[in-house]
């Protein structure tokens, strides 16, 4: 099924909407599309100028969308000067992990009136920052200007205009009003939220989830295993949320169990496919070689578990998969671990 991606143009003023995207990943490389696709002028900008001039000069971005056709109104390049000038918004999709180095030399470059927008799923090892806080204090700017991004988005089904919804959400009405304009078109529906808190932690742990729920299914665990892991898991997401203060009705939504089923249940997902790897015997480093590269979720699973402990937050899958990825626990000890818990009434 696909939709037309014709849309009235994304305008602030009389004029289009200029938006740059960093990172030329998928996921990166993707929302430039979404945005063009809304009436957006794109620039992206990326580390490899072989992967800048692909985009620019034939459209597309093999190594991470092969065979998509990018529009041409987007243009990418290496210097982050070119790419912020004169832009309303700018979208950042680099490793979570990396975010802070990257943003912090760009800061003088940022306009003084473009928002920020996070397509960034995790949380900062050491600081135990979400996404938005770490790109509010890379660039120096108040949280109102930054919004974030999260929602069933897998990135190659978004490239072939496959029709989805995401949210968008931010501190400031009108700042997550601006990025849902920037990119609604007829396959991709933007909903407006205020709880970032909630959106945020739905993004970041849902990955930790989908790498328990790959590792099972690599083991030979079928769809009971399946559907068990994912609804404990959104327990453990919405738990986590309440204690810092995250809206409760976030977590039944988009961006709550509707990104947790797609990441969960998707090959196209890197979670789920590095946790099938590590379930079917493959080392830590075995199986990102296997995956392509990393996933967010192995990194950031660290970070989640820090956060939670220092609330006093239980999360059994979080630290399993922990375990299993940091510790050296054996996959076929997962799912004893955590049937071995103590009974108690279901809920949060």
């Amino acid at each position: 099924m696909t939709a037309s991606s014709a849309a009235p143009p994304a305008q602030r003023g009389t004029r289009p909407l200029r938006a740059a995207v960093l990172g030329t990943g998928s996921w990166g490389t993707t929302f430039a599309v979404v945005l063009a696709d809304a009436g957006c002028e794109v620039r992206l900008w990326g580390r490899s100028a072989a992967v800048c001039r692909e985009i620019t000069d034939e459209h597309h971005n093999e190594a991470y969308l092969p065979g998509i056709v990018l529009p041409r109104a987007i243009t990418a390049g290496t210097d982050p000067e070119l790419a912020l000038d004169g832009v309303d918004l700018v979208a950042v999709a680099v490793p979570s992990q990396e975010a802070r180095r990257t943003l912090e030399p760009m800061r003088d470059l940022l306009p003084t009136t473009a928002v920020v927008v996070s397509l960034m799923k995790g949380v900062e090892l050491s600081t135990d920052r979400r996404m938005s806080e770490v790109v509010a204090e890379a660039f120096a700017i108040p949280v109102d200007r930054v919004a974030v991004v999260s929602g069933p988005n897998l990135a190659r089904e978004i490239a072939e205009r496959q029709p989805t919804a995401t949210v968008i959400a931010s501190s400031n009405v009108q700042t997550a009003q601006l990025v849902a304009r920037a990119c609604a078109s007829a396959y991709f529906r933007p909903y407006t939220n205020t709880d970032v808190v909630g959106v945020e932690l739905c993004g970041a742990v849902k990955n930790i989830i989908a790498l328990a729920v790959g590792i099972s299914q690599g083991r030979g665990l079928g769809f009971n295993t399946m559907a068990t892991v994912i609804t404990r898991g959104l327990v453990e997401i919405t738990r986590l949320g309440l204690a810092l203060g995250a809206d409760a009705d976030t977590f039944p939504g988009l961006a709550g169990m509707g990104d947790l089923v797609a990441t969960c249940a998707s090959p196209l997902s890197r979670n789920h496919t590095l946790g099938l790897h590590i379930g079917q015997g493959l080392s830590l480093a075995e199986a990102i070689a296997a995956t392509g590269g990393t996933a967010e979720g192995v990194k950031s699973s660290r970070s989640v578990l820090e956060l939670a402990r220092s609330i006093g937050v239980e999360m059994p899958i979080t630290e399993a998969v922990v375990a299993v990825l940091h510790e050296g626990l054996a996959v076929d000890q997962l799912a004893a671990l955590l049937l071995a818990r103590p009974h108690k009434a279901e809920g949060i």
